[in-house]
C-alpha cells in the first residue's frame, strides 16, 4: 500500500499543481471583483454624475470570458504536468515522435504563457491607475468639510476627464443622499474590489512565471529523456555486474 501511494505522488506534477492552484484562485477572484468593481462604477457614472459607460458593460463579459479560457488552460497546464511526470513520462514519451510532439507542445504552451504574462502586467497598470483614483475618491470623502456637507464635492476642474454631455452642475456632489451614494455605497465598495482585484492579478502573474519555469522544466525533461533512459540501463547493467561478480565469489 505504501509502495504504490508513494509511486502515485511520484506522478503528480506538485510545482505545475500550486502554480494551477494560485491560477485558479487568482482568476476567480478578479473576476468576482473585477465584475462587482465595474458593476459599482457604472452605477456610480448613472446615478451620480448622468452619464453612461458602455464599454464598462463589454468589459464585464471580458473579464468573464478571459477568466473562463485562463482556467481551461491551466487545467491543460497542469494534465501536461503530469504527462512529464515520473513513470508517466517514460511510457508517454518513450517514441521518438511523442517526444517531438511533447517537445512542440511545451513550446507552443510556453509562447502562450509568456504573451500572457505580459497581457497581466498590462492589466496590472490599468488596476494600478483605477484604484489609485478611486483611492482619491474616498479621501475627497474623507474630509471633515465634506464630510459635515458644509462644501461640494468639485469635480469641474476634472472636466476633461467627463465626457462632453456631462453638464457643470452634475460634477458637483452637494446633496446629502448625492453624497452617500458616491462615497458609501459606490467609492468605498469599489475601492476595495478593485484592491482585491489588484492583488488577485499579482497572485496570476506569479502563477504565469511558476508556469514558465515549469515548462522549461518539462522540455527540459522530455529533450533528455533518451538519455536519462541510457543512464538508467547502464546503472541497471552495472548494478547486475556487481551482483553476479558477487555471488560468484
Amino acid at each position: 500500500m505504501g509502495d504504490a501511494c508513494q509511486a502515485c505522488l511520484t506522478r503528480v506534477p506538485h510545482a505545475t499543481l500550486i502554480a494551477t492552484i494560485m491560477c485558479c484562485l487568482g482568476v476567480g477572484v478578479f473576476c468576482g471583483t473585477m465584475y462587482r468593481g465595474s458593476a459599482l462604477s457604472i452605477l456610480m457614472f448613472d446615478e451620480v454624475f448622468h452619464f453612461r459607460l458602455i464599454w464598462i458593460e463589454a468589459l464585464q463579459m471580458i473579464f468573464i470570458v478571459g477568466s473562463a479560457c485562463m482556467a481551461a488552460l491551466g487545467f491543460m497546464l497542469l494534465c501536461l504536468g503530469c504527462l512529464t511526470t515520473g513513470a508517466t513520462r517514460q511510457k508517454v514519451y518513450r517514441a521518438w515522435r511523442a517526444r517531438v510532439g511533447g517537445r512542440i507542445s511545451c513550446a507552443v504552451f510556453m509562447i502562450i504563457t509568456y504573451i500572457l504574462t505580459f497581457v497581466w502586467i498590462i492589466l496590472l497598470g490599468f488596476l494600478v491607475i483605477t484604484t489609485f483614483l478611486f483611492t482619491i475618491f474616498w479621501k475627497l470623502c474623507s474630509k471633515p468639510k465634506n464630510i459635515e456637507l458644509m462644501t461640494c464635492i468639485d469635480f469641474t476642474q476634472f472636466d476633461f476627464m467627463f465626457p462632453s454631455t456631462v453638464k457643470q452642475e452634475d460634477m458637483k456632489i452637494c446633496e446629502a443622499h448625492k453624497v452617500k451614494l458616491f462615497c458609501k455605497d459606490y467609492v468605498e465598495k469599489a475601492e476595495f474590489m478593485f484592491i482585491l482585484a489588484m492583488v488577485s492579478c499579482v497572485l496570476v502573474i506569479l502563477s504565469l512565471v511558476h508556469y514558465l519555469m515549469c515548462l522549461s522544466a518539462n522540455y527540459a525533461h522530455i529533450r533528455d529523456h533518451d538519455k536519462f533512459q541510457e543512464l538508467q540501463e547502464l546503472q541497471y547493467l552495472a548494478t547486475n555486474d556487481m551482483h553476479s561478480s558477487k555471488d560468484r565469489f
